[in-house]
């Protein structure tokens, strides 16, 4: 059964947190952070991203960056940048984007649960990447930013939120420089608190959404420090992470899609040919072509769009990663007309975020960086926790969730 628990949270005063919150560390490289957080001292990226505070070049991961960090970290308290609440509080983190506004539970997370699978993923991660996290995690002994969680949606919870979002005015409310609205409301009733946290233990599993690197990291150093620490009770903040817990039915999964540098020496016509085999390839032409539904995709080759409809029989509805269209994509095409293998590690494969729009690809593909686009339909929440739920896993960059949570709204002090 799943845990959510309250925390002291650390956040910002009302004045600063526009300029405080960030957009996560892992969309931003080295330069992008450097040119968001230009004019703002502020900014959590002084802190999520610290290398922005050396020359250009510096390497992210030389121990002097971690140290600059906690710095950071040290003088954003020291200047009450970021204030510790008094309570144990649970909050409500809303977003809005296009219309649509999500509705999310902030508390922490158990790390027993993700060492149980009761918190259930669907990506791999790489070694590095979460020693990479797991550093930053020591040196702040902090979770900077939130994990990205779903759950099977409950109507009591749905009730709770709906309830206190009417009823209280927000402590945060602004829009992002990229149009997204945020709004932020503290939960400290303990009868509240007491009843979100009972409906969360009748919860069977939640599901990492987005963050399976922060989300591990943050529950290997839970798992070290109870393993250093003689006195471990079990009580310890180390025992629990950031989390931001949304109900399934709210949740928007857009497209990932991929550009190739090169057709494995194959001419257009003879990708055409081949791909042919296992798909039915109607040309659309120079106007963007969007695919409707799963199983379709869309090629952009040559300054020409074309749909492909995977024929009957290329997939078994029956195996849940083959049924996948990344998976369709990555065996009839990646793999068998342009010969990549392995996704994680062929550099000839890149992955555009549909969030950019599928004039990117053609972009990519009309500059000459690539040769070669497909765009595919989203997966659905709904293959996600099936997926999850039955132990295996999805494809690299199968699932591209917006808007992206912003860090800084309130962090989780280990000690």
């Amino acid at each position: 059964m799943a845990v959510i628990k309250p925390f002291k949270g650390l956040r910002p005063p009302v004045e600063l947190v526009s300029k405080v919150a960030s957009r996560p560390y892992d969309v931003l490289n080295s330069d992008e952070a450097r040119t968001e957080a230009a004019g703002n001292p502020y900014t959590l990226l002084h802190i999520i991203k610290p290398e922005i505070d050396f020359p250009v070049g510096t390497d992210e991961h030389d121990e002097a960056v971690y140290q600059k960090a906690a710095a950071n970290l040290n003088l954003w308290r020291n200047q009450n940048w970021l204030q510790k609440d008094s309570n144990e509080s649970l909050y409500i983190y809303a977003q809005t984007m296009e219309g649509r506004t999500q509705y999310g539970i902030v508390g922490c997370a158990s790390v027993d649960d993700y060492l149980t699978g009761v918190i259930r993923k669907h990506e791999l991660t790489r070694n590095d990447k979460e020693e990479d996290r797991m550093k930053h995690v020591r040196i702040t002994n902090a979770n900077m930013e939130p994990v990205f969680f779903a759950y099977p949606a409950v109507k009591e919870l749905d009730d709770i939120v709906a309830n206190i979002v009417s009823n209280q005015s927000p402590v945060y409310d602004f829009v992002a420089e990229d149009g997204f609205g945020h709004h932020f409301w503290l939960v400290d009733e303990q009868q509240t608190i007491a009843k979100i946290v009972t409906l969360f233990a009748e919860i069977p599993a939640t599901y990492v959404a987005d963050g399976h690197h922060r989300t591990a990291a943050a529950a290997l150093v839970g798992k070290e420090k109870r393993a250093a620490n003689p006195a471990h009770t079990g009580d310890e903040e180390y025992n629990y992470f950031l989390a931001v817990h949304f109900p399934d039915n709210q949740l928007k999964i857009i497209d990932y899609n991929r550009t190739v540098k090169d057709l494995n020496g194959l001419t257009s016509v003879e990708l055409i040919e081949k791909i042919g085999e296992d798909f039915d390839v109607r040309k659309i032409g120079k106007q963007i072509y969007k695919p409707n539904q799963l199983h379709t995709f869309s090629m952009y080759l040559d300054g020409e769009w074309y749909e492909l409809a995977t024929k009957i029989g290329r997939y078994n509805d029956n195996d849940p990663i083959g049924v996948l269209d990344v998976t369709i994509l990555s065996n009839l095409i990646l793999d068998k007309a342009l010969g990549i293998k392995d996704l994680r590690t062929d550099k000839r494969v890149d992955f555009i975020g549909g969030i950019r729009g599928l004039g990117e690809l053609s972009k990519r593909v009309d500059s000459g960086d690539m040769k070669v686009a497909f765009a595919l339909y989203p997966v659905s929440m709904k293959q996600l926790i099936d997926i999850a739920d039955s132990g295996n896993i999805m494809p690299p960059k199968t699932t591209w969730f917006e808007p992206k949570l912003r860090s800084g709204l309130v962090v989780h002090e280990l000690d």
